[in-house]
């Protein structure tokens, strides 16, 4: 990267005044009419050595190609590229069931299930919540403070579903929708329609939006919006989030808070609930800017307007055993969160240094710096965790296996090996790609790999990973396997001569077996019928792989 900058620098010195055409695409389009572009709003603009591609679309996240990206892999392929058939009803990795919500509001309302369950449901699941492991991954509620939430909600008389405390029956709801998809030790708990309890959430959130702002009201919205992407709901995530983000910023809980100790007592209320905000804030901001980088919007939390001071003690717990001992109600441990906080600021980063508007219009320059720092900084954090967690540079069928890999691991190598993929993948932007820079292609070239071999990292640990990956995890973890396939896939047709394109080729015909293998676990019928709608489309993949794979091998010896 510095011999880069140097070799760029030294021309704007020499005042070369040639300039290049940044529409690389021009080689490869045929001369027909333009193709009207979806009216679907898309942000994060997908590059691959120089070609524009397409958009990362803001309703699930997952590259789409453009007219002028299938083109180009029509002529890399020789084939008639038909994506658009494989994804006639939505993005197969993306849930698309569709809800009827005016028939199920009329449901509710003839079976007279706005009532709320049984008191004893929402307290026998926040008994099993305080005594599991995921109080500290999600610390969604505080076992005080949620007491006090379900004496407000039930204290309401029956008759008067919709007047006042809107935001404390809301809690209710989408806290029971939540619980009942996490895996909390496999403990048995009363069958709890969660669909239907996100539902009578989200039907009751005009009513709290119009109440004063509270804690009851913002913990509905962020239990609200991890439900939704953890059943795969992309869109109705990010909107939820936002909403959140506007809560946490009326409540003042994005800046540091009076009470910066340990876990409370349940006695301090006030400094309780100032802890438990904080959480909520750092739960908040990590799925901001997770889905930022999968979608390509920006984010809802500006880092400049908020105190990012790690909670105490968050670093000396982070990467300690868990045992079950420590759970219960146990003042001295605060929470893990499901991702290291310091990732989520490396992916807010990022995000404003490569995919903002600001950050498109950088020069090669700027960008190649953007990179290299960026790089500097996940290596920095990589190298800060212990032995035991850290992920390696690249993965391979060759590196040694954690014996005591679990969902905590999975997930920091999974995003580890993502947030390497997008910050390389910005490479692809450079300018140089559509010249003869030789000195620059060489380090451009160098970023683009390591954003292929991170690709190829997620699918290896995926199939060492099969047997820790939770039942719950699926609409989770299946954004990852499909990202680092389109990469895989577009560096296959950009060199498809190169040694490394046939093994590439190979993942990608094992890929609809791996998917299979991690997801066919107790899984709906819906999830079933999803699995099979990705494995078509990995399978066109390959096909389309394998043509430009053949067509080059053909061009050469003809």
């Amino acid at each position: 990267m510095d011999r880069i900058e140097k070799i760029l620098a030294d021309r704007l010195i020499k005042g070369s005044g040639n300039t290049i055409d940044t529409n690389v695409t021009s080689d490869i389009r045929p001369e027909v009419a333009p193709v009207a572009q979806p009216s679907v709003p898309c942000f994060g603009k997908l590059h691959f050595a120089g070609y524009k591609l397409g958009d990362i679309s803001s309703y699930n996240g997952i590259p789409f190609f453009s007219a002028e990206g299938q083109q180009w892999v029509q002529s890399r392929t020789g084939q008639t590229v038909t994506f658009e058939k494989l994804c006639a009803f939505g993005p197969p990795w993306q849930n698309q069931r569709s809800q009827d919500w005016n028939t199920a509001l009329m449901e509710l309302q003839m079976q007279g299930q706005w009532e709320l369950p049984h008191r004893c449901i929402v307290e026998e699941f926040a008994a099993v919540y305080r005594t599991s492991v995921m109080r500290l991954v999600f610390p969604i509620i505080d076992a005080t403070l949620f007491s006090e939430t379900i004496k407000v909600a039930y204290y309401q008389p029956q008759a008067s579903y919709y007047i006042g405390n809107a935001s404390a029956r809301a809690c209710i709801y989408a806290f029971l929708a939540f619980a009942s998809v996490l895996n909390m030790h496999g403990k048995t708990l009363p069958a709890v329609d969660s669909e239907g309890c996100a539902l009578k959430a989200q039907c009751l959130l005009l009513q709290v939006t119009q109440e004063t702002a509270t804690v009851d009201g913002l913990q509905t919205v962020i239990m609200l919006a991890l439900y939704q992407l953890f059943s795969g709901n992309v869109r109705t995530a990010s909107y939820l989030a936002s909403l959140a983000a506007r809560f946490i910023f009326v409540l003042g809980a994005h800046v540091r808070p009076t009470y910066t100790g340990p876990p409370p007592s349940p006695m301090d209320i006030i400094s309780l609930t100032q802890y438990h905000l904080r959480n909520l804030f750092w739960l908040c901001y990590m799925v901001d800017k997770d889905l930022s980088l999968r979608t390509g919007q920006p984010p809802s939390i500006n880092d400049e307007q908020c105190d990012l001071t790690l909670p105490s003690d968050y670093l000396e717990n982070l990467y300690t055993d868990i045992t079950i001992p420590d759970v219960p109600d146990s003042p001295a441990r605060g929470p893990l969160f499901p991702l290291d906080l310091r990732l989520s600021m490396i992916k807010s980063r990022a995000y404003n240094a490569l995919y903002s508007a600001r950050g498109v219009q950088k020069t090669d320059a700027e960008l190649l710096r953007a990179i290299r720092e960026l790089d500097d900084e996940l290596e920095t954090w990589r190298m800060s965790l212990p032995p035991k967690y850290r992920p390696t540079l690249s993965f391979s069928h060759d590196t040694p296996i954690d014996p005591n890999m679990d969902m905590r691991s999975v997930m920091l190598r999974l995003d580890y090996h993502h947030c390497m993929a997008m910050i390389h993948q910005a490479s692809s932007r450079c300018k140089a790609w559509a010249g003869s820079q030789s000195g620059v292609m060489e380090g451009v070239s160098s970023s683009l790999a390591l954003s292929v071999e991170a690709s190829r990292s997620t699918i290896f640990y995926l199939q060492t990973a099969e047997h820790v990956l939770g039942d719950e995890s699926f609409w989770i973890i299946l954004f990852y396997p499909m990202s680092a396939l389109l990469t895989i896939f577009c560096n296959i047709l950009l060199n498809p001569l190169n040694p490394e394109s046939a093994k590439d080729l190979e993942l990608l015909r094992t890929a609809p077996v791996l998917i299979r293998g991690i997801f066919a676990r107790h899984l709906s019928v819906h999830e079933i019928l999803h699995i099979k709608l990705v494995a078509e489309f990995v399978s066109e993949l390959s096909r389309l792989a394998k043509c430009a794979i053949d067509k080059a091998s053909s061009e050469r010896s003809g």
